[in-house]
């Protein structure tokens, strides 16, 4: 049986270890839930494993905002205070406060 333990946490502010766009973590897959389309479209040398979490962020580089789908083990914590700006943020968190969003949303 596969354990895993995510090691960010929603609502936390990341970076890419590689490519420049950082995000908001609003949601994570213990594993790999993504299309085979997707990961085959990975250069092979580069490729994540798949046994490990994956993050959905609300990501935004210097050009535009979307949502990232990373593994982990290519995300590391945003260090430099700054809020991000992605459109969606108020539909899922509170004000940034303390380097975080708390979550914050109605339920049906």
């Amino acid at each position: 049986m596969l354990k895993t333990q995510a090691k960010y946490h929603l609502g936390q502010v990341l970076r890419h270890r590689k490519h420049p766009f950082r995000g908001v973590v609003f949601d994570v897959d213990a594993m790999f839930s993504n299309t085979e389309e997707w990961y085959d479209a990975i250069p092979e040398d580069s490729r994540p494993d798949r046994d490990q979490p994956y993050y959905h962020l609300l990501a935004e580089n210097d050009q535009s905002y979307y949502v990232a789908y990373v593994s982990e083990q290519n995300l590391v914590p945003d260090d430099t205070g700054e809020p991000v700006d992605h459109p969606d943020l108020p539909d899922l968190f509170g004000d940034f406060e303390d380097g975080r969003y708390p979550l914050q949303f109605n339920l049906n």
